[in-house]
């Protein structure tokens, strides 16, 4: 199974973002986001289109970033 907790921290971190500044660019909570990095949830596709515009990068590339 895709790790993505580690994935989403790690692109936060190859941008220099804070969770704050993130959960700011997505329009989401920054309690959101926090829950991402941990596990506890899940985006949903909206918001995983949201990360891939973001970033730069697909769904199929984040699954391979680790």
């Amino acid at each position: 199974m895709n790790d993505y907790k580690l994935t989403l921290r790690m692109l936060r971190a190859k941008f220099s973002y804070t969770q704050d500044e993130v959960a700011e660019k997505l329009n989401i909570s920054p309690s959101t986001w926090s829950k991402w990095e941990r596990g506890l949830n899940f985006p949903d596709v909206l918001n995983i289109k949201k990360i891939e515009d973001l970033f730069n990068v697909s769904y199929a590339d984040i699954k391979f970033l680790q």
